[in-house]
């Protein structure tokens, strides 16, 4: 049974929140909701911090995330996709640390390496327990830019994503859904606004090991005091 959330008021909260990072940027829209429900809620009690060495370190765990994502999904895979995307990760160069590099990697990840994989997710879960010793939940972006149209062409490392204006590999907006996925950390998505052409945006709190209940917790507390959803303009036409 899952316990109970450890807080009911937002004075007794205590938030990491994080709108950011050189891995996966977010746009402009995004990190000003992310930065008013920041402000909003310190003026409301709750004890906000911007940084905090306890976390994880965005960098790697996304590339794990990568690396085990695919490792997973290319179970599936036919016989000759596989055997190609096997060849093409033989031949990336050692240095290539992209999220696009580990994500191939993952595709032909040996059981050898899946296990050190694994030892690394436990690792970080060891990372994300002692974080949660000092903060109760973490505010950070779900996706990097506010509702955005899909590409469904064939090949999803060639799709592109436009960031501020600068294009960005499609897929790499895995990242931000992954800080929560790869731990298995209870993530609860909340709408925090709109973009400046009316397309909606969102954020995640993400909360301790089996304590849903404390992100929900928040969550319900940001409705009640902020407001929650809302469709957006062009739906009320």
């Amino acid at each position: 049974e899952l316990p109970a959330a450890r807080h009911t008021a937002f004075r007794d909260f205590r938030v990491l929140v994080i709108d950011t990072d050189p891995v996966m940027p977010t746009d402009t829209a995004v990190r000003g909701t992310i930065n008013r429900l920041a402000d909003n809620l310190a003026k409301s009690g709750v004890k906000i911090e911007r940084s905090s060495p306890l976390l994880p370190d965005f960098a790697a765990s996304s590339r794990l995330y990568m690396r085990m994502l695919m490792s997973f999904l290319s179970s599936t895979f036919a016989p000759d996709i596989y055997a190609g995307a096997k060849a093409a990760a033989a031949s990336l160069p050692e240095g290539d640390n992209s999220l696009a590099a580990e994500r191939l990697r993952g595709i032909a990840l040996s059981h050898r390496d899946w296990q050190a994989a694994n030892a690394g997710r436990t690792r970080l879960r060891a990372q994300w327990r002692e974080l949660f010793k000092t903060y109760d939940a973490v505010i950070c972006p779900v996706m990097p830019t506010a509702a955005y149209p899909h590409d469904h062409s064939l090949d999803q490392e060639t799709r592109r994503i436009k960031i501020d204006g600068k294009e960005h590999v499609y897929p790499d907006q895995l990242a931000w859904p992954g800080i929560a996925t790869l731990p298995g950390l209870p993530s609860t998505a909340i709408p925090t606004g709109f973009a400046p052409d009316g397309l909606p945006i969102g954020v995640q709190i993400v909360g301790p090991w089996l304590e849903d209940r404390t992100p929900l917790k928040l969550a319900e507390l940001i409705e009640r005091e902020f407001g929650g959803f809302a469709p957006p303009p062009s739906f009320n036409d």
